[in-house]
């Protein structure tokens, strides 16, 4: 019996310097000299400042702004901590709600487009995806560049520059990351003033 209790401790032992020491080590190892900017979080820096990161988007509101897709978490949008998406069937009276609402405000922002791109106005399966389609971003030209006092094909322009596409050429359409795209028109702005 106490031979039996000695190797299964052994064992025991192994394994947890083996699964808990040992090969987390070495993948953290492995993504810091590979993978650095990924196992970091994906953050963008502004100014040596952290404003944000490229796989969780953000909320933007202001009509000077691109604005994401709408996001499901609570308390508040974006929130990594409560990832999840709305679980409304495309026959829930409450999609159809938030949908009508988000183009009301997309209405009332300036834009009289008859139908907005589906993800301006449907939340996403995570609530935290950073990216729009093109259309959308392309559908929110007029409001920014009239926000914004330049000219629409100025921002269409860098719409167009911001846009990615398919992941490895194949996976996805093309789509903007939104922050991204924010980003640049801040510093396009500010270079335009100088």
């Amino acid at each position: 019996m106490l031979k039996q209790l000695r190797a299964a401790l052994v064992v025991l032992a192994a394994l947890t310097v083996l699964t808990g020491v040992i090969y987390p080590g070495v993948v953290t190892a492995i993504a810091q000299l590979a993978f650095r900017h990924q196992a970091n979080g994906s953050m963008i820096y502004v100014g040596g400042k952290a404003v944000g990161s490229d796989l969780i988007g953000q909320s933007f509101s202001k009509p000077e702004y691109f604005w994401g897709r709408l996001s499901a978490t609570s308390p508040f949008p974006y929130n990594a901590d409560a990832s999840t998406g709305s679980n409304y069937g495309p026959l829930n009276p409450a999609l159809k709600k938030a949908a009508e609402s988000r183009i009301a405000e997309l209405r009332q922002s300036g834009v009289r487009d008859a139908r907005p791109p589906v993800d301006l106005v449907t939340a996403s399966a995570s609530g935290l995806d950073p990216h729009i389609s093109v259309a959308a971003a392309k559908y929110q030209v007029t409001r920014v560049a009239r926000a914004r006092i330049m000219s629409e094909a100025t921002v269409r322009r860098l719409v167009d520059q911001c846009a990615e596409g398919p992941q490895l050429g194949l996976f996805g359409e093309p789509r903007v990351n939104v922050l991204r795209l924010n980003l640049a028109l801040n510093q396009l702005q500010a270079q335009t003033a100088k």
